[in-house]
């Protein structure tokens, strides 16, 4: 379900959160449905268990998650989520067409980029 690389800059919890959030917004963890207890999942990845409560903790901080007490921890709804993660990735979007104008590109620049990203 999650595969660590170790040759990424970012911190380890930081991939797991990006990996969960990823899992979450597919729909291929559904809501309600429980995650991997934190000692199972570190143990899988072979990673301090520390390290799986401190992604929990930021899925938590960012509403991917919700925490049921002696239960463990579950999917929360993401419908919001995703429309959320997708206003994000337009204004990231805006902000490079803003820079990519500012160096010159034309609007038939970034369409035949993102062409190439197609292939």
């Amino acid at each position: 379900m999650i595969i660590l690389d170790y040759k990424d800059a970012r911190p380890i919890y930081e991939q797991i959160v990006e990996k969960f959030k990823l899992l979450i917004l597919k729909g291929i963890l559904q809501k309600d449905e429980q995650m991997p207890s934190v000692r199972s999942l570190a143990v899988e990845l072979a990673i301090n268990p520390n390290t799986i409560q401190k992604a929990y903790m930021e899925l938590e901080r960012q509403g991917y998650i919700y925490t049921v007490k002696g239960r463990g921890n579950f999917v929360a709804e993401n419908e919001n989520l995703l429309d959320e993660r997708r206003e994000e990735l337009k204004m990231r979007m805006f902000i490079l067409y803003k820079e990519g104008k500012e160096l010159g590109m034309t609007k038939a620049d970034f369409i035949d980029c993102l062409r190439g990203f197609e292939e």
